[in-house]
């Protein structure tokens, strides 16, 4: 009998709801489900280019990546994931349902931790890792409970970003040339602003984005953060909101930081928005805060990671 690939998808993902595989762990299950029509199609490949189970593997994933189009737009309970490695999944939920079921609680295993429910929050100081140990970014949590409430509920809406970062561009010059610079300018650090989501698909791409837009107006780089993104339609949205904004998008692992992908790199703003430094430090502590360790920055010359929040395993 041969082998009904499509058929074959749906059986895996249906039968775990909500559970996202590659296309290699799809193939995985295919190959061990169905051996008989597996062992079929090697033997029936033409110039017998598929010769061991391995080749069989790969094969598999190939066509189960090369039929994805055709397979959700018949059946549009089969959705992915973007980023690197596409993941698929199938959900009767609503995009609307899904995000809010992501922002509920989201599962992840973390090295050392038996936590295996995580919410927003602790994606914060893997987001931390991730920027120091890639961009060499110092970055603090900004806790917009800690705003002041004078211009009412909704006064602050959308002011603050979820985390905020400084890079030291001269680490690695030499002291004559940052004393030079400290002296004379105020060109030794680009300052960075993230907005965290869990899941970003085609009900809140818009939304988050512009929340991004409207709390990072007055840094050099503005982020949109995702735990996951949900669709190509929804990527091909961000992109154009890109072009016209500036915001970047970076995809990050929960497992693995540093896996961790910039996948639309941010356009960087020239010029400090100090005026909303000001307004965000008068309304918010951890933003002062945030401030103040830039201003002791500049006036010691280096930055003591145990002000920010460097991850402790870091040396």
């Amino acid at each position: 009998m041969a082998l009904n690939l499509a058929k074959a998808v749906l059986d895996c993902l249906k039968a775990r709801p909500d559970e996202k595989w590659t296309a290699r762990q799809i193939a995985e299950w295919i190959f061990s489900a169905y051996p008989t029509e597996c062992q079929e199609k090697k033997s029936n490949s033409l110039g017998g280019y598929i010769k061991t189970d391995a080749d069989l593997v790969q094969q598999l994933v190939a066509e189960i990546g090369s039929r994805r189009p055709g397979l959700q737009k018949r059946h549009p309970e089969l959705k992915t994931t973007e980023g690197r490695p596409r993941k698929y999944y199938y959900s009767e939920k609503s995009d609307v349902a899904e995000v809010a079921a992501a922002e509920g609680v989201i599962s992840i295993e973390k090295a050392g931790s038996n936590d295996s429910a995580r919410g927003e929050h602790a994606m914060y100081p893997i987001l931390a890792l991730y920027l120091w140990e890639e961009f060499g970014v110092y970055s603090k949590r900004i806790d917009e409970k800690r705003s002041s409430n004078k211009r009412g509920p909704n006064g602050n809406r959308w002011l603050y970003p979820d985390v905020v970062g400084m890079e030291d561009l001269g680490a690695e010059w030499h002291q004559e040339v940052r004393d030079c610079v400290h002296q004379y300018s105020d060109k030794r650090t680009k300052l960075w602003s993230f907005e965290v989501k869990l899941l970003i698909n085609r009900s809140n791409v818009r939304e988050c984005f512009f929340q991004a837009v409207s709390n990072s107006s007055w840094a050099n780089f503005g982020y949109l953060v995702a735990v996951e993104i949900e669709g190509q339609e929804t990527l091909k949205e961000l992109r154009m909101l890109f072009a016209a904004h500036g915001i970047g998008l970076i995809k990050l692992d929960a497992d693995n930081p540093a896996e961790s992908q910039v996948l639309i790199p941010a356009r960087e703003r020239d010029e400090i928005d100090w005026d909303m430094v000001n307004r965000l430090a008068t309304e918010n502590r951890d933003f002062l805060n945030y401030v103040k360790l830039v201003k002791q920055f500049y006036q010691i010359g280096e930055a003591r990671l145990a002000d920010w929040d460097v991850p402790e395993t870091m040396d």
